[in-house]
Formats: structure tokens, sequence, C-alpha cells
């Protein structure tokens, strides 16, 4: 029993080393490239601060990739216009460097290695799954959109990051 107290304590200590990875998702995104061929999941769960995001790519250029959360649940190949601009319900500018942003789904770039895989595991500041105008699920819903190169983290609108390569409908 004192076994059992001390590893509960642990996890209640260290949220996010490794217990809380056994936690249900709350969301998830099957990302698509242009042929409709899978490349990619998310899995998305509420954290302190925002949401987690856990990505894994696979069948993608090598190098660095923009990866932002688009204002609409739509993901219509090849382009993926249809995902529409940033998720930004503060209307800020883009950018994480900007004194004047960043968009609530500016998100740090995805390094692909030379086998076109990736994984990343971050943390989207300001953006919740629950309820309000920074919910994820707002009518009309979100998606992440990766793009052909990496964003500069300044530039409006989505900081010279390139065409839209890759697209999820983030979903319960």
């Amino acid at each position: 029993m004192k076994r059992m107290t001390g590893v509960a304590l642990s996890c209640l200590l260290w949220v996010g080393v490794g217990c809380a990875q056994a936690a249900p998702a709350a969301a998830k995104a099957t990302l698509v490239n242009a042929e409709n061929r899978t490349v990619g999941t998310a899995v998305l769960a509420e954290a302190p601060g925002g949401v987690r995001i856990q990505l894994d790519l696979a069948g993608l250029p090598p190098g660095l990739h923009a990866v932002h959360i688009h204002e609409a649940g739509r993901c219509d190949p090849p382009d993926f216009k249809s995902a529409g601009g940033h998720f930004n319900p503060h209307a800020k500018h883009h950018g994480m460097k900007n004194p004047e942003g960043p968009h609530a789904g500016d998100l740090p770039n995805v390094a692909v290695g030379p086998d076109g895989t990736a994984h990343l595991d971050l943390l989207a500041v300001g953006v919740t799954l629950g309820e309000g105008e920074t919910s994820l699920f707002h009518p009309g819903g979100t998606a992440l959109v990766i793009h052909a190169g990496p964003d500069d983290d300044r530039t409006d609108p989505a900081g010279n990051s390139g065409a839209r390569i890759a697209c999820g409908v983030i979903e319960r």
C-alpha cells in the first residue's frame, strides 16, 4: 500500500514526465498530404496553460517545417486552403518573435529527418479543448497544418512558411 501511495504521489508531482502519458486523448487529428495519403497523427490533451500536442509524422520532405493551428476544421486537398488562416481569436499579429503576436495557432517548427519522419511534443499556449473563444472546438472547428518551409516567427500572415503540404482536422 505504501508503494502504491508513493507511485501515485510521484505521478501527481511529475505530471507530464510519464504518468500523464497514460491519460486518454481528448482530441486527435490524422494529417494527410496533397494526394490524400496519411502522413501523420496528432494527439491533443488539455494541459495547464494550454493544449499538449504530440505530433508524429512520416513521408514528409526533410528539413524544417512550420506547424500551425488553422481556424477552420476542413482539409480539402491539394492546397488545404479550406483550413483558412491561423487560429487567432485575439486578433494578434503572426509570430512568437513579433511584439504584437502571436496568433493562438502559432506553433514551433518541426524538424523532419532525412528519413521523412519527425516527432514534436509541444504545448499550444492559450488554447483549450473546453469552452470559450480559445476553444479548438469552436463552431467550424480547427485543423493542424504543416507548411513546406519553416516559420520565421514574425512575418504576417504565416511567417513566410510556404505552401500547405499536410493537413488534419482536430476531432474529439
